[in-house]
């Protein structure tokens, strides 16, 4: 079974809550995020991207980000910008986007629960990516930003969120400069705590939807804290780290889309000739085409939308990797006619979050610095979750979740 457990948040008071949330540490580089910071001094960034208040040369890796990001935690703290509730609590996060709004618990999930696999990955992490965060949850003690997490639904516990947020007014309430809405409510009341975290006791496994090296790091850590502790007893609060947890039916999944600076040595008639082999191919036209189902692919190339369907026993629907669009165009277009052999190193290829919308990879082609972009259908939560339970890992860049949550809206310490 999965651990929902309750804390005791450090929050920011509700008339600077809107200044302070800021959007993750990992969606801006160190120049946007100090621009989006400017002249606001309450902004999270100053403790999650804490390069910002340090000169422009300096190593975002340097001992001294990492001071900086201690400094920044305890003068938020000093000042009553994150203050502490009195007890153990639960909260309700909810989004909306679109005229969609979807409702996440903010508890603790549990630091064994990942080392058990009981918390299911469905990507590879970087090493130093890990140790980033690490040595940011060491210095500050405190799990400063929510991973976001996914579950399978359980019908009492949506019940009991609806009827929670139908009954009271949001502690905080607000729209962000992307014009996404941000709710949030603290349940206080001991008897619906109770109720969720049993009800959430009948749930198998969870599921990191985004964040994975913020998860793997504040498990490590609180691991890490536990091997160290010769009085360790399992009650510490370093035993779990800070999550959002959506049920699954709430959720779905951008596009992620690619581009691509060359064709391998191909003129474009070649190029769309060689694609023939495994893909039936459509001129669209200039008029952009988004792909319509599994295994249907949009190509942008020479001022032309065109239309790639996968020919049938070019994939195994029986195979929770293989079946993947983004795996088959991998094999039969980026690796076997353009020689892109590895996603993750070369710089002949990049990606494109769904949330920028297909013109963008039309921007960039006819920008001349891509020569061509591939659209992807969006890969589904039940393949999500097929391939975590099935211990497989997606290939890079395979799934975009938005919104993205926003940090500071309630803090884990570790103390």
């Amino acid at each position: 079974m999965a651990i929902l457990k309750p804390f005791k948040g450090l929050r920011p008071p509700k008339e600077i809550v809107s200044k302070l949330a800021s959007r993750p540490y990992d969606v801006l580089n160190s120049q946007e995020a100090r621009e989006e910071a400017k002249g606001n001094e309450y902004s999270l960034l100053h403790i999650i991207k804490p390069e910002i208040d340090l000169p422009p040369q300096t190593d975002v890796h340097a001992q001294a980000v990492y001071d900086k990001a201690k400094e920044n935690f305890e003068l938020f703290r000093k000042r009553g910008w994150l203050q502490p509730d009195k007890k153990d609590l639960l909260y309700i996060y909810a989004q909306t986007m679109n005229g969609k709004t979807q409702y996440g618990i903010v508890g603790c999930a549990g630091v064994d629960d990942y080392m058990k696999g009981i918390i299911k990955k469905h990507e590879l992490t970087r090493k130093d990516k890990e140790e980033d965060r690490m040595k940011h949850v060491r210095i500050t003690n405190a799990n400063m930003e929510p991973v976001f997490f996914t579950y399978p639904a359980v019908p009492a516990i949506d019940k009991i969120i609806a009827d929670f947020i139908k009954a009271h007014q949001p502690e905080y309430d607000f729209v962000a400069p992307d014009g996404v809405g941000h709710h949030f409510w603290v349940i206080e009341n001991e008897s619906i705590i109770h109720q969720i975290t049993e009800l959430f006791k009948a749930v198998p496994y969870t599921y990191v939807a985004d964040g994975h090296h913020r998860t793997a790091a504040a498990a490590l850590v609180g691991n890490e804290k536990k091997l160290n502790n010769p009085h360790h007893t399992g009650k510490e609060e370093y035993n779990y780290f800070l999550a959002v947890h959506f049920p699954d039916n709430q959720l779905s999944i951008i596009d992620y889309n690619r581009v691509v600076k060359d064709l391998n040595g191909l003129s474009n008639g070649d190029f769309l000739k060689s694609l023939e082999m495994h893909f039936t191919v459509k001129k669209m036209g200039p008029g952009t085409f988004k792909p319509e189902r599994l295994h249907n692919f949009g190509l942008y190339i020479d001022g032309n939308w065109y239309s790639m369907t996968a020919k049938p026993g070019t994939y195994n629907d029986d195979d929770p990797i293989g079946v993947l669009d983004v795996t088959i165009l991998s094999k039969l277009v980026l690796d076997d006619i353009l020689g892109v052999k590895d996603l993750r190193t070369s710089d002949r290829i990049d990606f494109v979050g769904g949330i920028r919308g297909l013109g963008e990879l039309k921007k960039r082609v006819d920008s001349g610095e891509m020569k061509a972009a591939f659209a992807l259908y969006p890969v589904s939560m039940k393949q999500l979750i097929n391939i975590a339970d099935s211990g497989n890992i997606m290939p890079p860049k395979t799934t975009w979740f938005e919104p993205k949550l926003r940090s500071g809206l309630v803090v884990h310490s570790l103390e």
